[in-house]
């Protein structure tokens, strides 16, 4: 009976060890260089000097991923993307701010080795923009939002750091399509402004696969 049940164990540990690897949860922080055309050119004819085509924006992420196949993985992520601009002149102090929540669901082509993993994929969500802009010599706080979708390309790899715990670092290539946002405050002139952009990204984190 001892010997059985010893067998059954041994037999059982490979599901056991693979259960607890289908799933894994990650957090990131990372910059993105991100193009808002309409945005430069709105700033610049306004209220700032001439802009670099791509600006920093911070990128927070958290995402679960389940393996569905040998190679396959869906991960759903929510991130988080914060920007800002300021500008100055003889009328006062320009500032204009702006964030864009990103839920995605992606599809993953997963390489697997001996404490490491790689990750090639790419997936769709729909994007949510807030803004807050003050112009000068007004004590008012403008806000703005809109309602759009967005496009990610993405690279990442994952290595064994302790037991199950895993260093993230990954890239992305993004389109967002946002379209121009809406506000209460129809003379200010951001809502003619397309915030549709293109950015690159980098990012590193931890992951935790179980």
């Amino acid at each position: 009976m001892k010997n059985i049940i010893y067998v059954l164990i041994l037999i059982s540990i490979p599901f056991v060890t693979m259960a607890q690897k289908e799933n894994e949860v990650r957090a990131s922080m990372g910059i993105d260089f991100i193009s808002v055309p309409e945005l430069k050119n709105y700033l610049e004819a306004n209220y700032t000097d001439k802009l670099s085509d791509f600006s920093s924006a911070v990128n927070f992420s958290g995402a679960y991923g389940r393996m569905v196949s040998d190679n396959s993985q869906l991960e759903l992520e929510i991130g988080y993307l914060l920007n800002s601009y300021n500008g100055s002149s003889l009328g006062g102090n320009y500032d204009l701010s702006y964030s864009i929540i990103m839920p995605s669901l992606l599809y993953n082509f997963v390489i697997t080795g001996k404490g490491y993993n790689f990750k090639f994929g790419g997936g769709a969500g729909v994007r949510l923009l807030s803004i807050t802009e003050k112009l000068p010599a007004d004590p008012n706080n403008y806000n703005y939002s809109s309602f759009g979708f967005g496009f990610i390309l993405r690279a990442a790899a994952n290595t064994a750091i302790a037991q199950d715990v895993y260093a993230h670092i990954g890239a992305d290539i993004r389109y967002d399509v946002l379209g121009k946002p809406d506000s209460n405050a129809s003379a200010n002139k951001i809502g003619n402004v397309n915030f549709s952009s293109l950015s690159f990204g980098i990012r590193l984190g931890i992951s935790y696969q179980f």
